[in-house]
């Protein structure tokens, strides 16, 4: 049977960069936002989206204003609840149909940002968080999306805090200088 390793970290931290060098080594790893922005274009979806949020992020073309709806949902908790509860059962969904197609790998990695917030760590074997200090993710989020400190504070403070993380964590990865972060998912590697 396939382990699920659940790979998830804080705005910034630098789960990208992690998955990216576990793919690199050969292990499958299904990166959940970019699969739920998949999803999030079938017409289901934005019909759920429009009828909760309105028209006002759905663009002439029939497509969502990632933009318009992400500034709704990173200031309001009850309605980042909302669009979770549209988008993250279909992830479910498609995840579980993708594991099938590696079934016979020893293990997958599955990148969630928001993996204990949505419980999707009771579906792992195991959990591998990264972590940075605040101010390094700060400025990797202020630089990477070209956006004030208060945005990323914004969206820090929607997230669950590190050190509850990291109590639910079975591994951790510190993710500060690369090469150092390369050898801790090295010697990771060895005892999954």
């Amino acid at each position: 049977m396939t382990r699920i390793i659940g790979l998830t970290g804080g705005i910034g931290s630098g789960k990208s960069t992690v998955a990216k060098y576990l793919a690199s080594k050969g292990i499958s790893v299904y990166i959940a936002d970019v699969e739920a922005r998949k999803l999030m274009e079938s017409k289901e979806v934005i019909d759920e989206i429009k009828s909760y949020f309105g028209e006002k992020v759905i663009s002439k073309k029939g497509k969502i204003k990632r933009k318009t709806l992400a500034n709704l949902v990173f200031s309001d908790k009850e309605k980042l609840n909302k669009l979770n509860s549209i988008v993250h059962p279909k992830v479910k969904k498609h995840f579980m149909e993708w594991v099938l197609l590696h079934k016979n790998e020893p293990f997958i990695v599955k990148e969630v940002a928001i993996l204990f917030e949505t419980n999707g760590h009771l579906d792992c074997d195991k959990v591998i968080l990264v972590t940075a200090p605040e101010d390094v993710r700060l400025m990797r989020v202020m630089q990477r999306d070209n956006v004030s400190k208060e945005d990323v504070l914004a969206r820090m403070n929607n997230q669950m805090s590190e050190e509850e993380k990291i109590s639910k964590s079975d591994y951790v990865i510190h993710n500060i200088v690369l090469n150092d972060t390369y050898n801790q998912i090295d010697k990771l590697l060895k005892i999954i």
